[in-house]
């Protein structure tokens, strides 16, 4: 445990927190942090799909109940929420990425719509829930491709499967918030975060840029780019996981009803780094592939940006890390950790000692 807890942390320390989707990437970093604040966690997931995976590497499952199974099964979602009796769920299970959604659009439906009304039954039905925190993406909104950036009362919308499946989910968040109102006690405080492109050690997705750098530098191959001008809001995965435990917090206090609705958690640098900035930068702090560019690729959404001023003076969550630095954290991850794969644990909690620091 940490030897003093931020005041986010001491609410949750003790509770009993369930995540859907622990053992990949970003629930294997929460689980690291929630377990060093004294949660007690259980996790619900597929097996991780990478090898290497982060899960693995840095032992996430040591300390907390682990289960895989698949939440498109209710009926096995509904047994591990009920044997668990969570106060909270943590939501990030879900097929994440645009490129699979265009080879696998039923699957991607099934598990991003689907899957989160059969996370929020189960929240439902099992009365110890008070809360529950669902995870979308920035790409819920209609995207004009335009240089403002999105509100939460944008519209919605989306026009790859990948999109549409969560702009999708979270009208299903909507109506469960409205048909089962948490005041009447007949459902948990609901509450959706909208994050950008996440990155950090311990990604080794297909299709997602840091992970192809990686591989590149690794296996001595060329890294093909489909969009080197696209900008992206680049951001740590740390800066998503705080956002996830101040909101986890809130739902678990006695003004819930404050942070039961959507929230932006985006960086806030006015800079937009594009595909070639962050690929520059990684270079500079590890290795430089050699680059190829793929002719025609897939349709991607060029421009996303949000507006996280609502997070910024309703939570007073800020990301402790400007992008450069979260380029440099990032790259010296992976180069620590094929320099000694077995320090995984102790360099990710490190990183996460080094972002507490930093907020304080």
């Amino acid at each position: 445990m940490f030897e003093k807890l931020l005041s986010f942390e001491q609410q949750l320390n003790g509770k009993r927190i369930f995540i859907t989707g622990h053992s990949g990437f970003t629930g294997s970093w929460a689980s690291l942090w929630l377990k060093a604040i004294g949660a007690t966690v259980a996790g619900f997931s597929l097996a991780p799909d990478t090898e290497p995976s982060l899960f693995n590497a840095v032992a996430a499952r040591d300390g907390i109940e682990s289960e895989f199974g698949d939440i498109c099964n209710y009926d096995l979602l509904l047994a591990a929420v009920e044997r668990f009796k969570p106060d909270l769920i943590l939501h990030l299970a879900a097929q994440p990425l645009v490129r699979k959604s265009y080879q696998d659009p039923l699957s991607t439906f099934l598990v991003n719509a689907q899957g989160t009304a059969h996370v929020l039954e189960a929240a439902r039905r099992v009365k110890s829930v008070t809360g529950v925190l669902c995870i979308t993406t920035d790409k819920v909104y209609k995207n004009n491709e335009w240089v403002w950036p999105y509100r939460e009362n944008d519209p919605l919308g989306g026009k790859d499967p990948y999109s549409a499946s969560k702009a999708a989910a979270e009208m299903i968040i909507q109506s469960y918030a409205a048909s089962y109102p948490y005041q009447d006690g007949q459902g948990p405080a609901i509450a959706t975060a909208r994050g950008g492109n996440i990155i950090g050690g311990g990604d080794w997705s297909e299709d997602r840029l840091i992970p192809d750098f990686v591989r590149s530098v690794v296996n001595q191959q060329n890294l093909t780019l489909r969009y080197p001008q696209a900008t992206r809001p680049w951001q740590h995965v740390l800066a998503l996981v705080h956002g996830y435990l101040v909101l986890l917090a809130g739902l678990s206090s006695e003004q819930k009803s404050q942070y039961a609705k959507a929230w932006n958690l985006g960086p806030q640098d006015t800079r937009q780094y594009s595909v070639r900035d962050v690929l520059e930068l990684m270079s500079d702090c590890w290795q430089r592939p050699q680059l190829d560019y793929m002719h025609n690729p897939l349709p991607e959404a060029q421009a996303l940006a949000l507006d996280s001023s609502m997070a910024r003076n309703q939570l007073n969550w800020h990301p402790a890390w400007d992008t450069e630095r979260v380029i440099r954290e990032t790259a010296a991850w992976y180069r620590d950790y094929y320099a000694n794969p077995d320090s995984a644990r102790a360099i990710t909690l490190a990183q996460i000692e080094a972002w507490r620091g930093d907020l304080q």
